[in-house]
């Protein structure tokens, strides 16, 4: 019970219907005119106060017309009333204008297609739209000599990406070139430190052979530890193999 309060509460912090102003837009409300028309006169008359010092309503005499053209607003001459209709409902539609926008982006996407073209098909529809339609969209001489020159402009650009994709390719296979012969290095190295901790490990343990009592312990815990050591580097050896492995075959594909 207490998570579903929870839940109203926020659910209420973030509802319009906080605002004074849009509670009193209830006056819209058709059925509440018919049954409680005082009411709404008092709502209307609020809004109108509410948009005065804003400069949302040009002077009190057209809140004064608003206010008297309320009592006829079925009325051909409620003009006024209806452009300040129109000013309350925008208040929730105040994005209208951009998911309109990302409706001509939906229509206008397809499968693969990058950012450079979504954003060309864009241009090309709000043009088309900003001059009311295909068969109204002026054929003009610069437009026209655009169109005649698109094939050049296309094969240009084909080639400019070949050769950024050739350069892009050629800079991976360097890097990877590069990390490879650091693999190999570090490879070289840790095998040498491998070689060196068991031919160490071999020594204590010959030398434990020809001692006794506590000396002999010692050498032989020597030993192990730098056997653990030579394990260790053994595994680390097989790792580095893998990934040797890997950037040859990167190098190769």
């Amino acid at each position: 019970m207490e998570g579903l309060c929870n839940l109203t509460r926020k659910v209420q912090e973030k509802s319009p219907l906080k605002y004074l102003t849009v509670r009193r837009m209830v006056c819209l409300d058709p059925s509440v005119m018919y049954r409680d028309p005082e009411r709404c006169r008092n709502h209307i008359k609020g809004l109108v106060q509410r948009f005065l010092p804003d400069k949302q309503i040009t002077d009190t005499s057209a809140g004064d017309v608003i206010l008297q053209q309320f009592d006829s607003l079925l009325s051909l001459e409620s003009r006024k009333l209806w452009a300040f209709y129109k000013k309350l409902l925008i208040l929730s539609q105040c994005q209208a204008t951009v998911e309109r926008g990302f409706s001509i982006n939906k229509e206008v996407e397809s499968d693969n297609l990058q950012e450079d073209n979504v954003v060309t098909r864009r241009l090309v529809c709000d043009y088309i739209i900003q001059h009311g339609g295909v068969t109204k969209v002026p054929l003009s001489k610069p437009l026209l000599a655009s169109v005649a020159r698109a094939r050049t402009r296309y094969r240009t650009h084909l080639e400019k990406r070949k050769n950024r994709d050739a350069k892009d390719q050629a800079l991976k296979r360097k890097e990877t070139e590069d990390c490879l012969q650091e693999l190999k290095v570090k490879r070289r190295r840790v095998q040498e430190v491998s070689e060196g901790l068991a031919r160490d490990a071999d020594r204590l343990a010959e030398v434990a052979e020809g001692k006794a009592g506590s000396k002999m312990a010692d050498l032989i815990s020597r030993s192990n530890l730098l056997r653990r050591d030579h394990e260790e580097k053994l595994a680390e050896l097989a790792l580095l193999d893998k990934e040797i492995a890997a950037k040859n075959a990167e190098l190769r594909s």
